[in-house]
């Protein structure tokens, strides 16, 4: 063993102070220091340089059953990653390698192997990895292609499609010649969507308050698909506006999230019935077995200039914090992105 490998490693990292009541604050984070033990045989060690906030950590705030276990007081939280190999003593990982995890909100990690995977940095921008290479994109494309079971020709409806996932859910069904209408909180987003992503009707929602009659209008014939970032008010308008036989493809609801009571709508669900309507959530998790199939297409799409994105990114550990909480106030522009590896 070298003495570099011999050395503890500090590691800057922030934990989860306190569990948030509604929209979730500086006081809720805590930034700590602590010293990794020197790397053990069939181990390495990871330097962090970008990390991923994104809504879904919102539910592993609260306490209490979800399909994954709560973050703990007191402990890192965690969340996408993606890091150098700087130490290694694992046949498979060699220094140098670019490695993708789940250990982010930290600069050092440890790991075995389990659930890392080595990315190929020549393929995309590296950060790619953390969006539309990433859960971000799979996201997308499972929800659609899996879930939706989407057809060429069919409307589809996006919620906070301006968004990490939104965003690419817009592009996805452009590519497959289908008629898209995407919603934002802004005239810059509402832009982006026009222009870059190629959408094809836009709805400021904060601009309405007839989201079911704005609809309509841009889908007289209705819609087919509705892919639901939001719930509430938009899942209503869904709903209202579906087409017999279509699909709710129940991606997240960012509406909710911060509640302290129950949300108001959706208040027709009977639609449901009447439109013979599938409503399917899902979790990205339980479809890795499509990575192969998904990156395949993902990179022939970015290669055919179909599939574009917008990055949000703060810089240093100490504004991941503040990068999460303007995930609830519309402040991002695509994934939101931290970027460790600070000069």
């Amino acid at each position: 063993m070298t003495a570099k490998a011999a050395q503890a490693t500090r590691s800057r990292q922030i934990e989860l102070a306190s569990r948030p009541e509604g929209v979730p604050k500086k006081s809720n984070f805590k930034t700590t220091t602590t010293e990794l033990s020197p790397i053990a045989d069939g181990e390495f060690l990871v330097k962090n340089e970008w990390m991923s906030v994104d809504p879904y950590m919102r539910g592993r705030m609260k306490a209490g059953e979800s399909y994954v276990p709560p973050f703990e007081i007191g402990k890192p939280l965690e969340g996408g990653c993606l890091g150098k190999v700087v130490e290694s003593r694992h046949p498979d990982f060699a220094e140098g390698d670019t490695v993708l995890g789940n250990l982010g909100w930290r600069e050092y990690w440890k790991s075995r192997g389990e659930g890392v995977t080595k990315v190929d940095p020549d393929l995309a921008p590296v950060q790619a990895y953390l969006g539309v290479l990433g859960m971000t994109g799979l996201t997308a494309w499972v929800g659609l292609n899996k879930i939706a079971r989407l057809q060429e020709g069919n409307t589809v409806f996006v919620s906070a499609a301006s968004g990490a996932v939104g965003s690419v859910v817009c592009q996805l069904a452009k590519a497959k010649g289908c008629r898209v209408i995407g919603s934002a909180g802004s005239p810059a987003k509402l832009e982006w969507l026009k222009e870059a992503a190629g959408v094809d009707a836009v709805i400021n929602y904060k601009e309405t308050d007839d989201l079911v009659g704005e609809l309509k209008r841009h889908a007289p014939d209705g819609i087919d698909v509705y892919f639901d970032n939001v719930g509430g008010d938009h899942l209503e308008a869904a709903l209202e506006v579906m087409n017999r036989y279509g699909c709710c493809v129940e991606c997240g609801m960012i509406s909710t999230y911060n509640a302290t009571e129950p949300p108001a709508a959706p208040r027709n669900l009977f639609q449901i019935i009447g439109k013979r309507i599938r409503l399917e959530g899902f979790i990205v998790r339980d479809h890795t077995d499509c990575q192969d199939e998904f990156i395949a297409e993902m990179a022939s799409l970015i290669a055919a200039g179909k599939v574009v994105w917008e990055e949000s990114v703060a810089e240093g550990l100490e504004q991941a914090p503040d990068a999460f909480i303007g995930l609830f106030e519309g402040e991002n522009m695509g994934k939101q992105l931290v970027r460790l590896d600070v000069e």
